[in-house]
């Protein structure tokens, strides 16, 4: 072929590329992204926090008295009935027991307590005829006042003897209580004295037994062995483990917006399906918790109850561990879209819509948001698309090519 015929055929050609380079290099971009159709659907914002299990009412049998408690035989998960089952038998200590010459001054003590009283009743007596004495007394001076025989000074003089008597009367019959409670102390402590002579036959007999308080089960053992305690010191623990709550400790933020009432999904309980429950009381106190990265933190401790039958949950006891997830809010037609589709536009909040295979950006209104989904109050209609995960690099207008289209 000629050079001319080469250069003929070879200018428009790189013409037409060249041309070709330009057109290509300022068309339109068109993304690939994710679409997502609005839909009315239900929604829901939870809070969920871990939990554990207890018993509603839990009873502590505890020490009556100051003694000896003999080694416990019931064990955890032991069946017991009130006032039936004896739980643990004990001897008790007698605080103050008296040798013989002590035994001699209580005895000392129980008679003058005794003469004290004696003289408390003569002083009784006495105080009643004083009393009658002076009432006759004022009797006679009112007829001769009435008469004119005697003046009105030894009439009123009459009646402050018998306002003298009666508190004279008053005042012997509180002396006798005063004296009659100095001799039950001193008997007391002779009853001391004759209860520790007994004390080697009642150890050989088991020493006193002490009863369930409730009907369960042995929850805990606090003391297993043979030891002296004080009074009021806990052996055992007792409770219904059909009677079950969940104790739900959480941050005071959101626990501020839960009331009695709201659902509740128990799951991570060890069974195959999740569990119902609501909202049973909200205490009012917050209490200071440590996190686990050293942060304090102000939590409230949400009470939660069951809301299925007992036989669902069976298996589950005191202090186990759960999941609560307290519903605070829902809707069941709500228009919903992903919360990925969200961004902040010009203060607010906008999502891309698609018009005609364009992005256009719209500024929406939303309601709820719970992490997933958000619910949209106005700015999209239902079966409006928008994109799922918008890039950074659409703009207004830019030109989309759908991956999918999930309804």
């Amino acid at each position: 072929m000629k050079p001319f015929l080469t250069r003929k055929l070879f200018t428009p050609f790189a013409f037409a590329l060249i041309t070709c380079g330009l057109v290509l290099s300022f068309w339109p971009e068109t993304y690939t992204v994710d679409l997502v159709q609005a839909k009315k659907d239900r929604i829901t914002v939870s809070v969920t926090e871990s939990g554990r299990t207890q018993v509603k009412d839990v009873f502590v049998v505890s020490t009556p008295y100051s003694g000896r408690v003999m080694r416990v035989d019931v064990i955890p998960g032991d069946n017991v009935t009130i006032n039936e089952t004896v739980v643990v038998h004990m001897l008790p200590i007698l605080p103050g027991q008296l040798d013989s010459r002590s035994r001699e001054q209580a005895l000392a003590t129980i008679g003058a307590a005794k003469a004290a009283v004696d003289v408390a009743r003569a002083e009784l007596d006495k105080a009643w005829l004083d009393v009658e004495l002076s009432e006759k007394e004022y009797a006679r001076q009112e007829k001769l006042s009435a008469s004119g025989t005697v003046s009105q000074v030894a009439l009123e003089r009459a009646l402050r003897e018998v306002r003298f008597a009666k508190a004279t009367k008053v005042t012997a019959e509180a002396a006798i209580v005063m004296r009659e409670a100095e001799l039950a102390s001193a008997n007391a402590q002779l009853i001391d004295f004759e209860a520790s002579r007994g004390s080697e036959a009642k150890a050989e007999r088991g020493g006193v037994p002490i009863y369930a308080p409730a009907s369960g089960r042995v929850l805990k053992v606090v003391q297993q062995s043979e030891a002296t305690l004080p009074a009021g010191s806990p052996v055992v623990e007792i409770g219904n483990l059909d009677d079950l709550e969940i104790v739900v400790e959480l941050l005071s933020t959101d626990a501020v917006n839960i009331k009695p009432g709201d659902p509740v999904k128990i799951s991570s309980w060890g069974g195959t399906k999740p569990l119902k429950g609501v909202v049973g009381r909200i205490e009012p106190m917050a209490f200071t918790k440590v996190s686990s990265l050293g942060v304090e933190e102000q939590r409230v401790k949400v009470i939660v109850w069951f809301d299925d039958d007992e036989r669902f949950r069976r298996g589950l006891g005191h202090g186990y561990k759960v999941e609560a997830e307290i519903v605070t809010w829902a809707d069941d037609e709500a228009l919903v879209i992903p919360s990925t589709a969200l961004f902040r536009s010009q203060g607010g909040w906008a999502v891309f819509r698609i018009e005609g295979g364009r992005a256009r950006v719209q500024a929406v209104t939303v309601g709820q948001n719970n992490g997933l989904l958000a619910s949209i109050l106005s700015g999209i209609k239902p079966n409006d698309f928008v994109i799922k995960y918008p890039p950074k690099e659409i703009r207004e207008g830019s030109s989309v090519h759908a991956r999918n289209q999930n309804s």
